[in-house]
């Protein structure tokens, strides 16, 4: 069920006493106006409606019809929800790449770019099994977008106290893969690809400097061990994870370091920006053919978009 809480507002009615006088014709309460419901972020619906929309589209990477249905999915989602939407389209060794991004309470204070890519890996290279077979990318993709559509809808925008950019990345998960493993084609170019290759132009043609980028990849786990990430700015680390401390999450945010991770928070950290990568890389499926939908868990979404909710509004 989604869930909207609403603010009450308690009305103290004046009883006129009883004399031996008329009773004086009472002034008329004032208009209730009501107020806007407070929304916060469901997991269960997150995971229910857009993890699974990203499935029915089977996998979906770089160049594929899927990836572009799906880009052109989270610019309607985001349009829905009230935000700015810009797309970036670019061309990479052959291969049409999109991001997607969307912009809310604009100059209002410091940028904040909260990031996750929507592209899955064309050949489950870690499956011993079915290693040129693609990811489905329940987790490995599909979480980061849901959680970051999610906040879109969830978010208070009036309590914001910084301008805030949702960036959905193409090309990501291609790293050591060419061409060829995307595009049936012939010929094809067969140099290996980089990995977040839509990150790396988005980030290269920034036109304002974020104070804060925040990466959300593989959050979806259901056996959720979110780690300190080693190359991520710590500070910015010690913020989110009290914050889920609070909320009672200290068991699945863990603050202590485990992974060192290349990720799409990389080329942000490149060009002297803040930035950190939220992954839980515990993930026996990652490129592998069981990145499905039954290995994502509703409540994992809801502990990361929670944190995240709270931090930007509280900022």
């Amino acid at each position: 069920m989604r869930r909207k809480f609403a603010r009450a507002i308690l009305w103290l009615s004046v009883i006129g006493l009883i004399g031996c006088t008329p009773t004086p014709t009472p002034a008329p309460l004032p208009t209730l106006v009501p107020t806007p419901a407070i929304k916060n972020f469901d997991g269960e619906y997150a995971h229910r409606v857009f993890v699974n929309e990203q499935i029915k589209l089977g996998p979906r990477p770089t160049g594929s019809a899927a990836n572009r249905a799906l880009a052109d999915y989270i610019g309607a989602q985001l349009k829905q929800s009230g935000w700015t939407v810009i797309t970036q389209d670019l061309q990479y060794r052959g291969v049409p790449v999109h991001n997607v991004y969307g912009k809310i309470a604009e100059g209002k204070g410091p940028l904040i770019i909260l990031g996750a890519h929507f592209d899955t890996r064309p050949r489950a290279d870690q499956d011993a099994k079915n290693p040129d077979q693609p990811v489905m990318g329940a987790n490995d993709g599909a979480s980061g977008v849901a959680v970051l559509l999610e906040l879109a809808r969830a978010l208070n925008v009036s309590a914001l106290k910084n301008e805030v950019w949702l960036a959905f990345f193409d090309a990501e998960d291609n790293g050591e893969l060419t061409a060829c493993d995307l595009v049936q084609k012939q010929p094809c170019d067969p140099t290996r690809w980089a990995w977040s290759v839509g990150t790396e132009h988005f980030a290269a043609n920034l036109t304002a400097k974020p104070e804060f980028v925040v990466i959300v990849d593989m959050i979806g786990d259901a056996d959720q061990d979110i780690y300190y990430e080693m190359s991520s700015d710590k500070p910015l680390q010690e913020q989110l994870w009290a914050i889920a401390a609070r909320l009672g999450y200290a068991k699945n945010f863990i603050a202590q370091f485990k992974w060192n991770m290349e990720d799409d928070h990389t080329p942000f950290l490149k060009r002297g920006i803040r930035a950190i990568d939220i992954i839980d890389f515990d993930y026996p499926f990652w490129h592998t053919t069981q990145d499905t939908l039954d290995k994502v868990s509703g409540a994992s979404l809801h502990r990361v978009g929670s944190v995240l909710q709270t931090w930007l509004e509280a900022r």
